[in-house]
């Protein structure tokens, strides 16, 4: 075997309605390490990459709220089963986007596939907790069930480029939703690479969408879009979250204000209730007659 063997370097591209497209700009940039070295050239997404995934997202959300509760959790478990088959990979990609040593890093990586699972563990479970019948002065039945917002924008943190990255999108489709990311602008390679697991992992094509490159160019489209129903500010500073609201209020967006997170700690089910509405539905229980019917 030659020693010149030259190293096939990898070419990352976004993750939209299934597929992995370049930037229609046809833009890059690039992404180093915590040291400066070059890591990758990573896809410069556009305002029209933007819409597109919105368009995506819109189009899967009608299977993905419309799927039972049960088969969410099968297949966000299935996402943790093949992140655990490409643990390595995502270790070297952690370490050098956060500047970590190999032994963090993938302490912060496990930590990311345990997180799918205590998501998945939830679909049918947080239906209980923000659900039930509720008692009224009538002969009614009153009963208040969980139902997915829509297309939610997430804004990726940007420091937590894997564990944070997981934190904030497992809740969304765990609930129905369907999402747009907008990876770490510093550090977007585990975003990008999440994609290639989530294409083999029984998501349907659309249910999530990756897009990297500038946090503001991108959300501001994305905020201001008619046909999106909540953003996640999370990763946005205060000057561009304020922004991003202002733009929201036009449709009327759900709207998850940037706070400091310790995504080490235990989530909570906070980010599950975030992107979910309540629909009450009334019923008459009709009245009893003296042979004790009801009708």
């Amino acid at each position: 075997m030659s020693d010149g063997r030259l190293s096939v370097f990898k070419t990352y591209k976004l993750y939209v309605g299934g597929k992995f497209p370049r930037s229609e700009s046809g833009r890059v940039y690039e992404v180093t390490d915590s040291k400066g070295k070059w890591l990758a050239n990573a896809p410069l997404s556009s305002r029209k990459d933007a819409r597109d995934a919105v368009v995506a997202a819109r189009k899967a959300f009608g299977g993905w709220s419309g799927a039972t509760a049960y088969n969410r959790g099968q297949i966000l478990y299935r996402i943790a089963e093949m992140l655990e088959g490409r643990r390595d990979q995502f270790v070297r990609e952690v370490a050098d986007a956060e500047g970590l040593s190999k032994s963090k890093a993938a302490a912060v990586v496990d930590a990311a596939i345990d997180r799918w699972v205590w998501y998945a563990g939830w679909t049918d479970k947080i239906g209980q907790i923000v659900g039930g019948a509720n008692p009224v002065a009538g002969p009614f039945f009153n009963l208040s069930t969980p139902e997915p917002t829509g297309v939610v924008t997430v804004l990726a943190p940007q420091e937590s480029a894997f564990l944070g990255l997981v934190s904030v999108l497992a809740p969304v489709i765990a609930t129905g939703n369907t999402a747009i990311v907008i990876a770490s602008e510093k550090s977007p390679l585990p975003a990008l690479s999440l994609g290639e697991v989530l294409a083999t992992s029984d998501l349907p094509g659309g249910v999530v969408n990756v897009l990297s490159g500038r946090t503001a160019e991108i959300a501001a489209p994305l905020a201001s879009h008619q046909d999106v129903n909540a953003i996640d500010l999370t990763g946005a500073d205060d000057v561009l979250a304020k922004e991003l609201e202002i733009a929201a209020a036009d449709n009327l967006k759900r709207v998850l204000r940037p706070q400091a997170v310790d995504f080490s700690a235990d989530p909570g089910t906070h980010r599950l209730t975030a992107f979910l509405e309540t629909k009450t539905v009334w019923h008459p229980t009709g009245s009893l007659g003296a042979s004790g019917s009801a009708y």
